[in-house]
Formats: C-alpha cells, structure tokens, sequence
C-alpha cells in the first residue's frame, strides 16, 4: 500500500463537514474521507464558498483532511459547474493531487482536462440525474452528455446502486465498480432541545430531510398528510440557499400541522429522526439513499416509495407506497398511524439487516483498492 498516494475530490458535496443545504453528497464525504485519512492517505476536498457567505478563501483542516474553499455562484447548476472548474485549475496548476475522486458524472466533462494532464480519475456516479424534473433541457441534455463521457473518460466509474450501474453497462457495454453507502449512525444524544425548540414530541410528527426539489416528492407528501385527520405533526427539513419557485411553494401552507423549519445542523438531525413516529421520503428518483440508509441505521419507521433504488435496502422492512401517487402514500401514512407496533418491529428488522450489509469501514477500504488500483495503472 502506497502511503504517499494523495488523493484529491471535489464535486456533489458543498462542505465538510455538511452546511444549509448539504445532502446525500456531503454525508457521504463527510463519512468516507476521513476514514481514508485514518489510513494514511492525504486528502484535499474542495468546498465551496457563496456570494452571500464570508467565509475566508483559505486552506481549513477537518478531521486530517485538508479543505480548500473556492468561490462559485447561486446558480443551481451552474455554481456545481464554475467550482468544478475551478477546482480542475487548482489541482493541474499547483499539483495537489495525484488521482482525484469526481462526485457526480455530471463533473466527467473535468475528468477530461484531469487526465490530459497526467491525473487519474474516479468518479462516483450516484443516480440517473438526467431524469430529474428540476433540470431545465438543456440542463438534461447536459447530462445525456456528460454519461457518454463518464463512461469513457475516468480511470474507473463507481456506481453506488445496482441499477444504474446496469443500465450504464447494458448501453456502453463495459464494466464498472459497485460499492453502495454506509448505514453506521453513531447514536444521538438524549437531550431534546432540538424538539422542544420546534415545538414537538417525541413519536408525533413524521419526518423528512433533504432537499425541497420535485424529484423528492414532497409535493405528493404535502397533499397526502393534508388529507390525514391527525393531531401528528409533518416536519419538513432541509432546503437550499437559493430556493426555487418549487421550495418557496411547499413552504407555504395554511396547515399548522406542517413545519419547515429550515436547515438543521449536525446531531440535531439525528435526533428528530430518533423520535420521528416515521420518516416519510416520497422520492420519485434515487440513487442508494443516504438518508434511508440513516433513518434505518437509527431503527425509526419508514414511508418510502417503491422505486427499486429504494426497495432494495429496505426489503420488506418499510412501508411502500406506488411512486408519484399522492392518493397511495396518503394510504401508506394511514396505515402506519394504524399499525404502531407493525411499523416499529419492521423498523427493528430492518436495522439488523442494514448494519450487516451496509458498512462504512468496508466501503473504505473497497474505495482504497479502487483507488489504488488506479494509480498502479
């Protein structure tokens, strides 16, 4: 093993560790990376700064690794694209790395520059994006783009869920690296400050966390608990730092059942898991889901709809509903607010059978043999 290896990684994940608006990218980084500097390799992971943030442009340390914040724009979409730039420039320019890790084939495009310049690549591809309904066409097309050049550029492509791993082989008809997330959640502390700031208690409210975009389904989640005659409360999380048209309408209600409070940090997200009666994620598209993996490591109930993405880390340990239809998850939450004991053996099960094949410790070293693997060639 190569100690002097060093590794390089920018792309999906916005801060370590994750800030408003962080997702299943940042948590991912956030778990991955310092776990790899525990075993000896360097590590410099880009991060990315806002206009309407001040945060100094300076070379920062997080658990060994080192972060380098570059400056990019609101645009969503176009702020991933200029910091990928950017970060390209900075690691040909100054050397800093020796193979970089690309969260996202939407970032391929910079595995091109990368490896003209005697750098190895690996990317992560997490989902199928292009079908995600908040691109614009061109922002699809883009993507269509970009999964030719994912499948053809780097060194090696590492696809987190089985499906899109087997749709990109059926179409290029080459083969490529599985390796999915972790489901280890260091248990939350007891305190409920969090709760009692928002104004809950514990097992009365449903949950999600993530962010406020049409492929995660919460206008079908909004309609759905709406519909319920429940003094249970539904807790929407997350958001993003330029919020849509889209956010700013699922945040607007006259229910007082629903609240969106905004961003949460750190071990309070944990905590309103813990003590969600049941965590609700209506996604139309995924790829291996961080958050589900999180809820079921936490052993709390789960909603989730019945794509295959989702399907094949739960098993039968969650209650589905059919993708897309507002009508069936309204049934779903119905049916877990009649079968309290039913949902909560199920959600037992299910962190048993996740924390056996989900593991952050394997995943890093599997990550490292690619890595390495990459380099030696």
């Amino acid at each position: 093993m190569d100690k002097r290896l060093r590794i390089g990684a920018f792309g999906g994940f916005r801060d370590i560790p994750p800030r408003a608006g962080g997702a299943g990218s940042d948590k991912f980084a956030v778990e991955l990376y310092p776990r790899i500097v525990k075993r000896g390799y360097p590590l410099i992971a880009y991060t990315r700064i806002y206009p309407n943030e001040t945060r100094e442009e300076k070379n920062l340390e997080y658990q060994g690794i080192t972060l380098k914040p570059l400056k990019t724009v609101n645009k969503a979409g176009f702020d991933s694209l200029l910091h990928s730039c950017k970060c390209t420039w900075d690691v040909i320019v100054n050397d800093t790395a020796d193979v970089i890790h690309l969260h996202s084939g939407a970032n391929s495009l910079w595995a091109l520059f990368l490896r003209l310049a005697g750098k190895k690549v690996v990317v992560s591809q997490f989902a199928m994006d292009w079908k995600r309904d908040k691109w614009p066409w061109y922002g699809k097309l883009y993507y269509r783009f970009s999964n030719y050049l994912t499948a053809h550029i780097p060194n090696a492509v590492v696809f987190d869920n089985i499906y899109t791993k087997e749709y990109y082989e059926k179409k290029y008809h080459k083969t490529y690296d599985f390796i999915p997330y972790g489901s280890e959640v260091p248990e939350p502390p007891d305190n409920t400050d969090i709760l009692d700031k928002l104004g809950l208690k514990k097992g009365e409210y449903f949950l999600f966390v993530g962010r406020f975009i049409p492929d995660k389904g919460l206008h079908l989640l909004k309609n759905a608990f709406k519909k319920l005659d429940t003094e249970k409360k539904l807790v929407m999380i997350g958001g993003s730092p330029n919020p849509s048209e889209y956010e700013n309408k699922i945040k607007t209600t006259n229910d007082p059942r629903i609240i969106c409070p905004g961003y949460v940090y750190g071990d309070d997200t944990n905590i309103l898991i813990k003590n969600a009666y049941a965590y609700c994620q209506p996604s139309l598209i995924e790829g291996l889901s961080p958050v589900i993996l999180t809820v079921m490591g936490l052993g709390t109930p789960l909603i989730c709809s019945d794509i295959r993405e989702n399907t094949y880390i739960t098993k039968d340990n969650a209650t589905t509903f059919h993708s897309g239809d507002a009508s069936s998850l309204c049934e779903a939450l119905k049916d877990a607010l009649d079968h309290p004991v039913q949902i909560k053996k199920n959600a037992e099960n299910g962190q048993k059978d996740i924390r056996a094949r989900f593991n952050w410790e394997t995943i890093t070293d599997d990550y490292i043999k690619i890595l390495e693997r990459v380099k030696r060639k």
